[in-house]
């Protein structure tokens, strides 16, 4: 399996891709899309003030003073703001976009993005949702680095009836960018992702809180005894409290659901504890180990002790798994 960005393209897949929102996602693709030759022009745009003064010094793109200005005359555009700010987005921009663009964005939460954000996309322009399976807990456009997106998912959402080639022309990008790209119904990714991403993000967020609130533990000996389990909750738990809070509320029905089996499964562990089915918990923790190897096998993780969860050096830009 490749562990670096292949060749360059000879020639741009767009003449200008413009980037609204500069944090990881955002300057990712802005790295990524420079170093594949992806797009002549790129510009970004993100509504912190200090965000776009950030982006100009590390010289990520060409940096607009509005979402508008972005966009104007734009072959892509990618919205990557949290999911209860799309709409907002896609209303400030919706008049400004030129006939035949393109819009995407980054969300894991892709009903509720249609819904907010289709409204405010005129005729004339396509709106593909996607959502590329990557990221890291950190956050800013100081985290991001071009290869984020290499053999991770990138899964596209659209409509029915949507424009062939505008899919295709976005499944290319995002190949280009070094993703697998998978295509699916948008209630369906939303029901995936909430067992894969969102159920194990509420549980970390909780347990963590759980152990800041036990009064006969300091917080110096949560933090000074901390083994792999909790310190790995705590990484996913110090994931963008503003995304994660949108991702909630904008995918409640499918988190709901998976929590409510969740706590069905998690009376069925107390009973084996309870009445000391060894055998209970020894089938099932075989069971999910075998889950853990198929992600490894999969490609999507690591077998290293540290879970791949390094700080190195790849294709020249720091890699965070």
């Amino acid at each position: 399996m490749p562990e670096r960005l292949g060749p360059a393209r000879a020639t741009p897949l767009f003449d200008k891709i413009a980037l609204i929102g500069l944090g990881l996602v955002g300057s990712s693709i802005a790295h990524v899309a420079r170093r594949q030759n992806l797009a002549k022009e790129i510009v970004g745009f993100d509504s912190d003030a200090d965000v776009r003064t950030r982006a100009r010094e590390l010289r990520l793109c060409a940096i607009a003073e509005s979402a508008t200005d972005a966009v104007r005359g734009a072959d892509l555009i990618v919205l990557c703001v949290p999911v209860g700010a799309m709409g907002d987005a896609a209303r400030e921009i919706g008049p400004h976009l030129k006939p035949g663009a393109i819009v995407s964005d980054v969300g894991s939460v892709k009903s509720g993005v249609l819904s907010a954000v289709m409204p405010h996309i005129p005729d004339t322009a396509h709106f593909i949702p996607a959502h590329p399976v990557a990221g890291t807990e950190y956050s800013g456009p100081e985290a991001g680095f071009a290869t984020l997106f290499l053999q991770r998912w990138c899964i596209l959402t659209p409509t029915e009836g949507a424009d062939e080639n505008a899919v295709a022309k976005l499944t290319a990008f995002w190949e280009a960018a070094g993703s697998h790209v998978e295509i699916m119904n948008a209630a369906h990714h939303d029901l995936v992702l909430a067992i894969t991403s969102h159920v194990p993000h509420l549980i970390a967020y909780n347990i963590v809180g759980t152990a800041a609130d036990l009064e006969q533990v300091t917080q110096s000996e949560v933090i000074k005894f901390s083994a792999g389990g909790f310190r790995d909750f705590t990484r996913i738990a110090a994931s963008d409290p503003t995304m994660w809070r949108d991702v909630f509320l904008n995918n409640k029905e499918a988190v709901l659901e998976v929590l409510g089996r969740f706590n069905e499964d998690l009376a069925a562990l107390q009973r084996m504890i309870r009445w000391g089915d060894g055998q209970g918990l020894f089938d099932l923790f075989s069971r999910t180990r075998a889950i853990r190897r198929g992600i490894i096998a999969e490609g999507q993780e690591t077998a290293a002790p540290d879970f791949g969860r390094h700080i190195g050096e790849e294709n020249g830009a720091p890699t965070r798994s």
